[in-house]
């Protein structure tokens, strides 16, 4: 029997903490969710390393530190109304889940979006509720929100995401090519737009009437 507990509390101390991230509330939500419960049955000793995992449909699960990273660099509040682009698995909505009042989450494939469900419910987070759409259309019925994380290199910010932030809110989204993207940080601020960049990464290609 593994003693994931031990493997999470390596996690953070070896990979995230050493690597710059030091908001608290981050690094305790890293240490609650249990990161083994949202990837594939074959890959549960791996749940912890410093990597992605692939989650099927050419999809992955994010390593760690970047979903520490976003998190850390987003700023959810108790408070805040966050919406993610891009299910996945279903972990890093947990981890939001763990830090703001409510999550809305999108996800395009269906079997993903079915198994993240599974899995959250089973986990207790009945603030995160989800969709089946193209998420760069956003989720419109309920913006504005104080948060947007995107978890898909896009070519570009969509504009019904940019539209959907709420004043005073922030934005993580990668932006490059289908290859390689730099994590952008967009802060909006009576009515105006401030980018950040944040670094060099590498996600999967967001899909969609605006990405690719």
């Amino acid at each position: 029997m593994r003693d994931y507990n031990t493997e999470r509390t390596r996690m953070v101390d070896e990979q995230l903490i050493p690597r710059g991230i030091t908001d608290s509330r981050v690094l305790k939500a890293m240490r609650t969710v249990p990161r083994h419960r949202f990837v594939e049955m074959g890959q549960k000793d791996m749940a912890y390393t410093d990597q992605p995992l692939a989650i099927g449909h050419q999809q992955t699960i994010s390593q760690p530190y970047i979903v520490a990273l976003m998190t850390q660099a987003l700023k959810p509040g108790p408070e805040d109304k966050v919406l993610e682009i891009g299910t996945g698995s279903g972990y890093q909505a947990a981890v939001l889940a763990e830090l703001c009042h409510e999550v809305y989450t999108v996800e395009k494939i269906k079997e993903l979006l079915e198994s993240a469900r599974a899995v959250l419910k089973d986990l207790g987070y009945d603030n995160v509720i989800s969709k089946l759409h193209d998420g760069t259309l956003g989720w419109p019925d309920h913006a504005p929100y104080d948060a947007i994380l995107v978890t898909a290199g896009a070519p570009e910010i969509p504009g019904p995401l940019m539209d959907q932030l709420a004043d005073g809110g922030r934005m993580l989204i990668p932006v490059g090519d289908q290859t390689y993207q730099e994590l952008v940080k967009i802060t909006k601020k009576d009515g105006e737009i401030h980018k950040e960049k944040l670094g060099g990464c590498r996600f999967v290609p967001l899909l969609g009437k605006h990405g690719w």
